[in-house]
């Protein structure tokens, strides 16, 4: 275990004893007060501490078992969640969750890939991993927005689509092209939030959309680090190496203009307060909803086309 990954723990550990003994202080002011400033004194070196993680880091935090998953969300920004169930084609697939909503009053359409905690949702959510029938369920819904005029919010957070035989015999790879392309020419306002783990085809298969945000602890690449050191070195054991050149942070991204805004975390991370790294992306999605609100649907399209077609340009004189 690395320092900072080991300080972080020791001050997991340091808050919830704190918290222990502050329930315990009662009406004893005085108490309570050193109690406060000691917890804000831990705040103070937690953010120490995140302001010098390294991309490999970043990533253990983007991958944390306590991170606040697509329903965690649902379940705080939208009212009235209604889910969607199947692909209409062959089944329903856990690992992505769909449905319609209403945001501060706006009624949208939702999709996200959903984690899971104990062993038993794992399995049952593919640890996040889509089949075809996800994506072309994901598909239904954003073509159910269109018709509606629904905004299309959708949340990321998967190590990638899933590889597996029978994925790849129903068309694993048709699936995630369609969707691209369908979403590009979408005629609806599409805002796609990377929540955790953003990983390859099976993240961008939900992610062509007119604004990308990522929270500020949450990754996005082409593949993993340990596929990457596997590929380039033939070593997972230099995922680290492969993290830090792969530029899979937010900040990195946000650099290279890859996605549009970073949302702030609570401090010491979103596993930490699930109401208030909720709160926070809630305000950014209001903002950028308004933002795209009041644009033309063909300029709409045409823009967020352009914007795709525009990454990944470098130039030098």
């Amino acid at each position: 275990m690395d320092k900072v990954s080991k300080t972080q723990q020791e001050l997991e550990q340091m808050e919830r004893q704190l918290g222990k003994l502050e329930s315990l202080a009662g009406d004893n002011q005085a108490a309570k007060e050193q109690l406060h400033q000691l917890l804000e004194k831990l705040n103070t070196l937690r953010n120490q501490v995140g302001g010098s993680m390294s991309a490999w880091q970043r990533t253990e935090l983007a991958r944390h078992a306590q991170r606040p998953y697509t329903l965690d969300y649902i379940e705080r920004i939208f009212t009235d969640w209604s889910e969607i169930h199947g692909d209409r084609a062959f089944g329903d697939d856990p690992a992505i969750v769909c449905g319609m909503a209403r945001f501060h009053g706006e009624e949208v359409m939702v999709i996200g890939h959903q984690k899971a905690r104990d062993t038993k949702q794992k399995v049952y959510r593919n640890f996040g991993m889509a089949n075809p029938e996800g994506y072309r369920k994901a598909l239904r819904t954003m073509k159910m927005a269109e018709k509606f005029k629904r905004p299309v919010l959708t949340f990321v957070d998967t190590p990638g689509a899933y590889p597996g035989l029978g994925a790849e015999e129903r068309g694993q790879a048709e699936a995630i092209a369609r969707n691209l392309r369908e979403m590009v020419r979408l005629k609806v306002p599409i805002i796609t939030t990377i929540t955790g783990e953003g990983g390859s085809g099976g993240a961008l298969a939900i992610a062509v959309a007119d604004r990308v945000l990522m929270m500020e602890n949450s990754v996005y690449s082409v593949i993993t680090p340990e596929g990457c050191a596997s590929i380039m070195w033939r070593d997972a054991s230099k995922k680290e190496l492969a993290a830090s050149a792969l530029k899979v942070t937010a900040r990195d991204l946000r650099e290279l203009k890859l996605v549009d805004d970073v949302v702030p975390e609570p401090e010491g991370g979103a596993h930490l307060d699930h109401e208030k790294a909720a709160a926070l992306l809630d305000a950014s999605l209001q903002k950028y909803l308004a933002e795209l609100r009041t644009q033309p649907v063909d300029a709409l399209v045409a823009a967020r086309y352009d914007k795709f077609r525009n990454m990944g340009q470098f130039f030098t004189e």
